[in-house]
């Protein structure tokens, strides 16, 4: 337990810090979780399921005004990775487009957002349709990522088993695959305050056979200055489609 109150004590930290992330929402709520909570284990874990997107020298103070929300078009324009995982979602899923969150909230530079994907659809991508915007988040994390992230706590572990003074998440469903990979899902109503105000989201991690993980956020949008739309009124993806998604062999690192 130590060791994972310094873990999210280090997440804190770097929420001053110069770097912006997907993940540093899950810092805030992990924050909020321990205030209210004892134990704060499956909050770390959610953390890394969260994915991240580290964006070096960004600095967190207010953005400049003259800085442009739109992402950089040599960093997602011609990247394929938006036609590519279109391909993979359901028909009528709207219409969706890589994007930087960092640009997009922290109004990064090209260079500040810079990415390092791991698998081949790494990214963050808006997801457009009855005048909302949601967005879907693909994150691979190898092995050392990982440990690095988790300070020592388990990979595997249940976040659907309540812990001492913590609840398991909402709708929380885990489920053993025949290859022995374990996929879970949970929804997140995202209810800890802070900014940008995200709205609700499903949330999804699978355990991989090397020990790395693979995770998805599919969320209904956030409220801030500088939002593309209002929010959707249900995530992007519903339950049965998110886990479709998450067994697509697409998503991971050609061996």
């Amino acid at each position: 337990m130590s060791e994972v109150r310094e873990l999210l004590g280090r997440a804190a930290e770097d929420a001053g810090q110069p770097v912006i992330s997907t993940e540093a929402v899950y810092a805030g709520a992990a924050r909020v979780r321990r205030r209210r909570r004892a134990g704060a284990s499956a909050a770390a874990v959610c953390a890394v399921a969260a994915g991240a997107f580290v964006v070096p020298g960004l600095s967190s103070g207010p953005a400049p005004q003259d800085s442009s929300v739109a992402a950089p078009t040599e960093l997602v324009g011609n990247s394929g990775r938006a036609e590519e995982l279109t391909a993979l979602l359901p028909k009528g899923v709207g219409a969706v487009e890589q994007v930087s969150m960092a640009v997009i909230i922290k109004h990064a530079s090209s260079e500040q957002a810079e990415e390092h994907p791991v698998g081949p659809l790494d990214g963050q991508y808006s997801v457009r349709r009855d005048g909302g915007v949601g967005y879907l988040t693909v994150d691979v994390k190898t092995p050392k990522m990982l440990d690095a992230k988790l300070g020592g706590a388990p990979r595997d572990e249940n976040l659907c088993k309540d812990k001492a003074g913590e609840p398991a998440p909402d709708d929380c469903v885990r489920e053993k695959l025949p290859d022995g990979r374990v996929l879970t899902i949970w929804s997140d109503a995202m209810n800890y305050g802070g900014t940008p105000k995200w709205g609700p989201e499903l949330v999804a991690r699978l355990t991989l056979k090397d020990g790395g993980m693979l995770a998805v956020r599919d969320s209904t949008g956030f409220e801030a200055a500088g939002s593309q739309g209002p929010l959707l009124k249900a995530p992007p993806l519903t339950r049965a489609q998110l886990r479709t998604l998450m067994l697509s062999p697409e998503l991971l690192p050609k061996k």
